[in-house]
């Protein structure tokens, strides 16, 4: 069963199931087929996102557990809509107190004896044999002598266990040592008590990206991937889920093989055909998703970039890059930032895990005799080239496969850049490294084959850090590109490259997911729509950046970075809303996270008070500043009709084009969100049906959030009542003629009959320099039209633009006949 569309929820303890149940009838008006909820087992406690999993047998207890899950999805039942969850399989918790994840808890007493000792990617082989728990404030010894670490023994009355007792943190104790001295009771542990810091380095369990308290399991496991699905298998099974969304399957050690068998448990689970899965996958650049990955698709971040791509101008690359290399005199090109943050990540945030793929390498050579002059040192070296150099998420290589073409040419590639960074004497020791990669050397060692699954799953995390979580930060020639999946080089995409694009997912994975907004974009759609029209109007932005560079002089430190300034500014300007800029606390804490994330002047770690300051400072002063809100105010006004045209486009392309669209909770109306946690911000669901209850009576659109709505709900109910139009076997994408590339337009359904065609205006700006629609016409393919949007009727046949677009910027047109 695939989706005629979903609607993200975001469940946490501020939005239960039952919060989810009260809002089924007003999905079902909407239009969408299936709510689609963000992880539903039970996360860490006051998790507010729930990927931090601590029990794969339960559903979220601060959600309502599984009484509230089985009333919402009995309301979705009894309103015609299905449900589709989001999956972890990646990693669990390490909560605070650790008891609360019960198989770590067992791991850390019983150590590589517990029943669950396989559950985790645990290095046993370190000199102690201990699991790394970095959580100390200092390092253990002042620990000690501070007497910050305490034994206590008061649930032994109650048939209880001792635990070692660290403020919040509490620990189990290895059998047999409770009557310890309590250092040597520390001492002899299956886990080391260390400083927070010492994580990076020292770190010898698999977790997610960098995050220590993300433990990685071993879910190619067949015992752990039962243990860690049953329940969500058991909710296929009985129909309550139709549908999964798998997290970061990147990071697992064999991402097709867990796809098929997931594939497989679903078929059997529901005694039928396997369940609706998309994957979170980036594709990086021309990068396709295997063909062998037993699922419909991705989540939809390619999708996302080639519809905002639609929106820009490419002719207003070159002035912006301009601009922001004057005001912030910075004109390195954005791939030496990417160099240089993926260097960062290797050499400091995932030492650790580079550390592991080292001590593989050395000792795969030491024992080869041809390969034994390879040093340490060398191989170091070339593991950290060949990490920065690579592009993508994954090479997809299979132990004792012959590697695809495709992933010999990305590391291949990666390699021919690795050389120009290494000295000469060190492209042999690189060409090792490669081979080891691919799987063409070791013969059967199984330090090989785990050589070639961790250094993919090396390669994930310093994408994802060095680019997403830290370049990203560091530059903002337009800051609407620096989007998850995306790329800031790539400026704007044609209808050509688009039509080529929505044809091949039509082709190829029709039943992908598509999105604009999700919990992990950096920006809601919208605030990237208002960003986009920048590329429209470069040389009015130019001079209103100067204006108010001018005006916000007293509130300017000397500390502040320009490229910071460039942040702000852009920031206040795309999420200007009806009632004026964004609240200072939401701001501000955005702020930080920015800042923080792009390393330059403070950090998570090390937190720079002065620069702080300086930042706060600035974004208060010209919130509160008269003058300056005014200018800004004058920009928004000037940019708003273009921002519209963009802001309704984008919507309308993702909900017309093929895939099943996601609808991100709270953006049928215009949502200007900041990256998380401003993004799972309670949503005003009351204004939402109120206005679509008018729409529905017959009342006109009063503003931008109605025509939002208008669109979104009309397109939805559409994409409904005929999915065979959208994602079935007929749901064909075939491109519709325009005179002129102002109009995107698009037919979907039979080739020889489509039943829908959608047509949204793009680049306003460039269209009204040029005299506007004028007699520019569009070609309908023959029958009878009717736009829904308008209720409007046109014959097939040439049909002026300017006629169909009069009230919207966009039009669906489905048959009238």
């Amino acid at each position: 069963m695939v989706p005629a569309s979903t609607y993200r929820f975001q469940i946490q303890p501020a939005f239960t199931f039952d919060d989810a149940a009260a809002r089924a009838q007003y999905l079902a008006a909407l239009g969408v087929s299936h709510a689609y909820l963000s992880p539903v087992l039970a996360p860490a406690k006051g998790s507010q996102h729930g990927y931090d999993v601590v029990d794969h047998s339960h559903l979220n207890p601060e959600a309502g557990g599984r009484e509230a899950f089985d009333r919402l999805t009995a309301r979705l039942r009894d309103n015609g809509l299905g449900a589709v969850a989001d999956v972890v399989p990646n990693h669990m918790a390490v909560p605070t107190p650790a008891s609360d994840n019960a198989q770590l808890w067992s791991v850390l007493r019983e150590g590589p004896e517990s029943p669950y000792a396989s559950w985790f990617d645990v290095d046993w082989s370190v000199q102690d044999r201990a699991i790394l728990m970095a959580v100390l404030g200092q390092r253990i010894g002042q620990v000690l002598a501070a007497g910050e670490l305490s034994l206590d023994r008061s649930a032994e009355a109650d048939g209880g266990e001792p635990v070692l007792r660290y403020y919040d943190h509490v620990f189990p104790v290895r059998p047999g040592t409770e009557d310890l001295p309590l250092e040597q009771l520390v001492d002899r542990q299956w886990y080391r008590l260390a400083h927070w810091r010492v994580a990076d380095e020292e770190l010898n369990y698999r977790r997610f990206f960098d995050v220590d308290t993300l433990a990685a399991i071993r879910v190619e496991d067949p015992e752990v991937f039962d243990a860690t699905h049953a329940l969500l298998l058991e909710l296929v099974g009985s129909g309550q889920l139709q549908g999964l969304r798998i997290d970061h399957p990147d990071g697992l050690a064999d991402p097709r093989g867990y796809l098929r068998r997931l594939s497989e448990a679903t078929a059997a689970a529901d005694a039928g055909s396997s369940a609706w899965v998309v994957v979170e996958k980036i594709l990086e650049g021309d990068e396709l998703l295997p063909t062998d990955w037993a699922c419909a698709g991705t989540t939809g971040y390619d999708a996302l970039q080639r519809i905002g791509g639609l929106f820009l101008d490419q002719a207003g690359a070159e002035p912006l890059s301009s601009l922001y290399a004057s005001v912030t005199d910075q004109s390195r090109p954005f791939t030496a930032i990417v160099e240089e943050a993926k260097r960062e990540v290797v050499e400091h945030g995932l030492y650790a895990e580079v550390h592991r793929l080292v001590e593989l390498l050395s000792g795969i050579c030491h024992d080869d005799v041809n390969l034994r002059d390879h040093t340490r040192r060398g191989l170091h070296e070339a593991v950290v080239e060949l990490l920065v150099a690579v592009e993508q998420y994954r090479a997809y290589v299979v132990p004792g496969e012959e590697p695809p073409a495709e992933s010999v040419e990305v590391l291949h590639e990666a390699a021919e850049i690795a050389r120009t960074r290494l000295p000469a004497e060190r492209h042999d020791t690189l060409a090792v490294v490669v081979d080891l990669a691919l799987g063409r050397v070791g013969g059967r060692d199984a330090r090989a084959a785990e050589f070639v699954v961790r250094f993919q799953q090396t390669c994930g995390p310093v994408m994802a850090k060095g680019i997403e979580d830290t370049a990203f930060y560091r530059w903002f020639r337009l800051s609407s590109l620096n989007e998850v999946g995306g790329d800031p080089t790539r400026f704007g995409t044609s209808p050509e490259e688009f039509h080529a694009f929505a044809a091949r997912l039509a082709k190829d994975w029709p039943a992908t997911m598509t999105t604009l907004s999700t919990h992990d974009t950096k920006r809601s759609e919208d605030v990237r729509a208002r960003l986009s029209v920048l590329s429209e109007f470069t040389d009015e932005w130019a001079t209103a950046l100067a204006t108010w560079r001018e005006l916000a002089g007293e509130h300017r430190a000397a500390e502040l970075d320009p490229r910071t300034e460039v942040l702000v500014w852009q920031t206040v300007f795309g999420t200007w809303g009806s009632a004026g800029p964004i609240a200072a606390d939401r701001l501000l804490a955005y702020l930080q996270k920015a800042t923080r994330e792009a390393k330059d002047h403070t950090t998570w770690t090390a937190p720079d008070e002065a620069y702080e300051s300086a930042v706060e400072r600035f974004a208060r002063g010209i919130l509160g500043d008269e003058a300056v809100l005014a200018a800004v105010a004058e920009f928004v006004e000037l940019t708003a009709s273009a921002a519209r045209v963009a802001l309704l486009g984008q919507k309308f392309v993702q909900l017309a084009m093929p895939g099943v669209p996601d609808v991100y909770q709270g953006s049928e109306l215009v949502d200007l969100s900041l990256v998380d946690p401003d993004n799972r911000r309670a949503v005003d669901y009351a204004d939402r049906e109120r206005r679509l209850t008018a729409l529905d009576g017959g009342a006109q659109a009063s503003d931008l959030d109605d025509e939002k709505l208008l669109v979104v709900s009309r397109t939805l109910r559409t994409r409904g009542t005929r999915p065979e139009w959208f994602t079935g076997e007929q749901a064909h994408y075939s491109p519709v003629p325009t005179s002129t590339g102002n109009a995107l337009a698009f037919a979907r359904g039979p080739l020889e009959a489509p039943g829908a065609v959608a047509v949204a205006t793009r680049l306003p700006v460039s269209l009204e320099r040029n005299g506007g629609w004028g007699e520019h016409t569009l070609t309908l393919p023959e029958g009878s039209w009717r736009n829904v949007f308008d209720g409007s009727e046109h014959p097939g046949g040439a049909l002026r633009i300017a006629d169909l677009l009069a009230t919207l910027p966009v039009a669906l047109l489905v048959r009238a006949d």
